[in-house]
């Protein structure tokens, strides 16, 4: 199959190795406004070939839009009006108002709403690795708006790599990302302003940093111009995560200021019992 990768990063840029080194894909065609980023995509031989987006949509079987989903939502409909029998997907990290944009398209039922759960604290082509998908799981969504064949042709290109599939609707999918991938990042990206504003008065914090330290703030590299879109359109789920957070957060403190260690321990040996669920 030919897939045009449309927004070559860490994602597309990952599924373009992975797709063509099993052998799913047979040519890697790169769409991307960012010049630098095409030129580097084609150094690592990422994409065999550059075109435009409407020439890549004639030429390819499958098109993967991987751009920040604030993007997403301006590109897609064009897409979907250029298609015939292509598959369409996305692997954005929120759902909802990307398929209330289309979800009149005549053609919609060519779409498939698909997000990879994989990925670094690293953006843009350079940072696109091998394996990066492998035994993680993917949710695609709202399938019952998609055609079976698209359907069938997104599940045997998840499957050859392999990934483990949950379907989801568009709601669960955006309040479940939330919980487990949203509310991770807004943390990092705290912690690592609390001990920056610290190390401005204590220079020497940062040599005492270990791995717990660095596995913790890790996420805090992450870049603005992805996060920044995902957090705009799942804004309320996020508030709601955040909300409880910040509640556990103030539990911790007022047992801190009451000595109360025993309710402490309590709450550490509540919170071991997430070993279970990542172990599953």
């Amino acid at each position: 199959m030919t897939i045009a990768i449309v927004g070559i990063g860490l994602i597309g840029g990952s599924l373009a190795i992975t797709l063509k080194e099993n052998g799913f894909a047979k040519k890697i065609i790169g769409v991307d406004i960012r010049r630098e980023n095409i030129d580097k995509a084609i150094r690592r031989r990422l994409i065999d070939e550059e075109r435009g987006l409407e020439e890549a949509i004639e030429e390819s079987d499958i098109i993967v839009l991987s751009t920040p989903v604030d993007a997403m939502l301006q590109i897609l409909p064009g897409i979907l009006d250029l298609v015939e029998q292509q598959v369409i997907i996305d692997v954005g990290s929120t759902k909802a108002q990307l398929l209330d944009k289309v979800k009149d398209h005549p053609k919609r039922g060519r779409y498939v709403a698909t997000h990879p759960m994989a990925g670094t604290e690293y953006s843009g082509p350079e940072a696109a690795i091998p394996n990066l998908f492998d035994g993680k799981c993917t949710v695609l969504v709202d399938l019952d708006d998609s055609d079976a064949d698209a359907v069938a042709v997104t599940r045997r290109l998840f499957d050859s790599i392999p990934m483990r599939q949950v379907d989801l609707d568009r709601h669960s999918h955006d309040i479940h990302t939330a919980y487990v991938s949203h509310i991770s990042h807004i943390s990092s990206f705290a912690l690592a302003l609390t001990v920056l504003e610290k190390e401005q008065d204590e220079d020497r914090i940062f040599e005492l940093a270990s791995g717990g330290f660095s596995s913790t703030v890790r996420l805090a590299k992450s870049s603005p111009d992805m996060w920044i879109p995902i957090f705009r359109q799942n804004r309320d789920n996020v508030l709601d995560v955040l909300d409880e957070h910040i509640n556990q957060l103030a539990r911790f403190r007022s047992l801190l200021i009451k000595k109360d260690f025993d309710t402490f321990y309590k709450l550490i040996e509540e919170s071991n019992q997430i070993r279970k669920i990542l172990s599953s």
